[in-house]
């Protein structure tokens, strides 16, 4: 089993920054690949950022140049989002999950809000 509490998220101006963070505890030793996803109200969930336990990242087009996802490995494993140059589009809860994502390991998000 494991476990993902997510934070940092806000309300923030158009143009602005946010850094969540991940925390990842339990089996994680199972887990490969880590992402941030996101959904917005009335959408479906999608993907915004992978990173691979080597470091290898991927990111959607839609955040590509202003987000940027790295992971810590020294204790436990914790993976960040900066977000940069944030958008009205970029609105969402974000969660983040292995990837691909599992069903049964999604948390409760962190809401970020971009807003004048």
């Amino acid at each position: 089993q494991v476990q993902f509490v997510e934070s940092g998220g806000g309300l923030v101006q158009p143009g602005g920054s946010l850094r969540l963070s991940c925390e990842a505890s339990g089996n994680t030793f199972t887990i490969y690949a880590m992402g941030w996803y996101r959904q917005a109200p009335g959408k479906q969930r999608e993907v915004v950022a992978v990173i691979t336990n080597d470091g290898g990242t991927n990111y959607a087009d839609s955040v590509k140049g202003r987000f940027t996802i790295s992971r810590d490995n020294t204790n436990k494993i914790t993976v960040y989002l900066q977000m940069n140059s944030l958008k009205p589009e970029d609105m969402a809860v974000y969660y983040c999950n292995g990837a691909p994502p599992s069903p049964k390991y999604w948390g409760q998000g962190t809401q970020v809000t971009v807003s004048s």
